[in-house]
Order: structure tokens, then sequence, then C-alpha cells
């Protein structure tokens, strides 16, 4: 893979490349009524929400959050266009004070989360969050708030840099590129991401094929900086309480980390409980599920793939919630 530099494109020409992944697929899974209200965790460019709303009647309603300054600026567009629509600035983690502040107090019937960095994002030098094009190192989602991934880099111990590659990068060679790293800031600050991928890149002594070297610790630091396992944690946690019966939970993930998560969350809730003691006689009722898996995992075609590349690596997997046992 690459490491020359691309021209520089806009703001406006990159959000206007986005692709958005599943796009049929996720929003025939996500509405399965015309009515209702309806979540789009991760608004991005609106994508999914606009051919969503296209769907919806009048009663239909829509809030959109994103942490992203940009995409919020898209969405208050939206807005503007349709009353049905809202927008949050926020995490999806946050999604019960953002239904609050809507004045929303009855479960919704969809939740839709697209995770991952967007297209707009990993196109943009200026957000940090490529090595393909060099920039400063930020890294940040919500460019307003938290430190960015060089302000971390300056001050994390190494072990904290060893955990943060291993454990969110997936990256085996994580304690070799902690120690480049700690020496290599003692001589100078590391703040653009070429310079973060030449440190790495040296550090790691076998390279997977057709992937580049610092792909690994970019996504561990990206993960690490913008608290993504978190926040991913905090919504599952709440989303069996925030949907209505016969509500969907629609999420697309785009790594391992995220995807076992989510399946093993599904799993367990249509499974219900599981620690009823062996041998004693129970009725299906009192496993309490609370969940119905809908199908199996779904990934993009081979046409939006050639279309989209990003896509390929795509797991959409989806899951409607029970009503409560009488």
């Amino acid at each position: 893979m690459s490491t020359e530099p691309a021209p520089r494109l806009e703001a406006s020409a990159v959000a206007d490349q986005h692709l958005t992944v599943l796009l049929k697929e996720a929003v025939a899974a996500w509405c399965p009524s015309a009515e209702g209200t309806y979540v789009d965790g991760t608004f991005g460019r609106g994508g999914h929400s606009r051919l969503l709303l296209s769907q919806l009647s009048n009663a239909g309603r829509l809030l959109g959050i994103d942490k992203d300054p940009r995409a919020l600026a898209a969405g208050e567009k939206l807005a503007a266009e349709d009353a049905r629509f809202s927008i949050h600035h926020a995490s999806f983690a946050d999604l019960p004070s953002c239904l609050q502040e809507a004045g929303i107090t009855t479960g919704v019937q969809g939740i839709l989360l697209d995770l991952g960095v967007s297209s707009p994002q990993l196109d943009d030098p200026e957000r940090g969050f490529s090595f393909m094009q060099d920039g400063p190192l930020d890294m940040r989602m919500n460019t307003l708030s938290g430190p960015s991934a060089a302000d971390w880099l300056a001050t994390a111990s190494e072990a904290e840099i060893s955990d943060v590659l291993f454990h969110y990068g997936e990256e085996r060679h994580a304690r070799r590129m902690a120690r480049a790293l700690v020496k290599a800031r003692q001589e100078e600050p590391i703040t653009r991401t070429h310079q973060l991928a030449e440190i790495v890149k040296a550090a790691n002594p076998s390279w997977e094929k057709h992937k580049h070297p610092a792909t690994r610790a970019f996504q561990g630091i990206r993960i690490h900086i913008n608290q993504e396992l978190e926040d991913l944690r905090r919504l599952l946690d709440q989303a069996l309480d925030l949907l209505a019966p016969g509500g969907r939970l629609v999420v697309i993930s785009f790594h391992s980390l995220e995807d076992r998560m989510v399946k093993r969350f599904m799993r367990d809730a249509a499974k219900g409980d599981s620690h009823l003691p062996p041998g004693v006689p129970f009725r299906d009722d009192e496993l309490k599920r609370r969940l119905k898996l809908l199908g199996k995992a779904v990934k993009a075609s081979r046409e939006e793939v050639s279309l989209n590349p990003r896509s390929r690596s795509a797991v959409m997997r989806v899951a409607e919630k029970l009503p409560e046992a009488g």
C-alpha cells in the first residue's frame, strides 16, 4: 500500500465522495414501520437517514446523532429541510439524554449504528486519521473536545501505549512499537501522520501482505482517542430499554473487536437467562429472552465492494426486541 500523499481535497469535495455502506440493506432492516421514532446513531453525511426519511410517513420521526461537528452541519441542513428530523451533537452512548432533549418518552422503533471512521473523515488529511496523506495527528471525531492523538502520544507511558496498540489495534508487535514511539518523542514531538507511520513501520519486523505496517497501530490509537468500544458498550447496555417491542437494532461493524461485541450481545439477549440450574425443568418464557436474531450477518455484495472497496470489511447484524413476558 502506497504512502505517497494524494492531492489535497477541500472538505466539501471530500464529503461529496462519501458512499454509504449497505445503504438499502440497512434501511430495510432498520425500518419495520413507516411510523414511530428512529435513531441514526452515526449520522455522518446522512446517507442512511435520507433514505429512511423517504420511507417514513408524516407521523414518523428520526433523530440523528454524531460526534463530528462537520456531520452536525450536514444534519442541521437536513433538519431545516425536513421537520421530521432533528440532529444532536453527541455520542450515541448519550442516546437517553438526546431522546429526553427531543421530548421522546416512549420506546423507539429502530436504532442504527454504522461504526468506525467515515470516508469524509478518513479522506481529509487535516483530520489525521490516515497515513495515506500527511496531516496533523489529530484523530478526534469530535474536534471540539478531548486530547488529540498527538497530545496523548506526548504524555502516555510506554505501558499504556503498548496496551492500546495490543488491545485496540490487535497489534502483536505492540511493545516494540511503544518502545520506538517513546524513544522517538524524546528527540522531537510526534505531531504528523506520516511521522507516526514511519516510526511504527520501522518498528514492525513482520509486514502483513496487502496491509500497511502501521494499519493496526493507527486503528488502535483512533479507537482509544474516541473511546469507540466504550461508547458501543454503553449503547448496547441501554439499547434493550430504549427500544419498543418489535423495535430493531441494526449495527454495521468494520473490524473484529466491534463485531465480536455486537455478536455476543445479540446472542446472549436472544438466548436469555443462562444462569438457570442445569437439569431443572423450566418454561420457555422463564428464559427471559429479550431479542430475536433476524437472519445471518450481512456483508456487502461484490458489486458494492467493486464500487466502494471500504465496504469489503463491513458486517451488519440485526436483532428485534421481543415483547415483555406477561
